[in-house]
């Protein structure tokens, strides 16, 4: 069984959001689009004092680089990747993200 053979909705809609998510991914790599990470775009003042905003965008900009590489794949490869890829893809994201938590509260403090 092929990754194929699992989608039920239209094409389209991966190139959507992995469009989505790319553009997202250049804005935050530039160094910009704090208003997109949630809960820092929430903080007080001080808190933001806390965090080089510059770093905390480029290191949250390459996870979801990742997140988009891998939905790029997937769209590409679609009739060729096994079904089963589908669980190596969400292993992925979620150790990505968890990493992404870990790097935003650590390396991108300031000191």
């Amino acid at each position: 069984m092929k990754l194929a053979d699992l989608a039920s909705g239209p094409d389209w809609g991966v190139w959507i959001v992995f469009v989505i998510f790319a553009v997202l991914s250049i804005v935050l790599l530039s160094g910009h689009g704090s208003w997109v990470i949630s809960g820092y775009n929430t903080a007080s003042k001080e808190e933001k004092e806390k965090y080089d905003e510059k770093k905390l965008c480029r290191t949250m900009g390459i996870g979801m680089s990742i997140i988009s590489i891998l939905i790029l794949i997937m769209g590409l490869f679609e009739s060729v990747l096994p079904a089963f890829f589908v669980y190596i893809a969400v292993g992925i994201i979620v150790v990505d993200v968890v990493v992404i938590i870990i790097l935003g509260n650590t390396l991108c403090r300031q000191e």
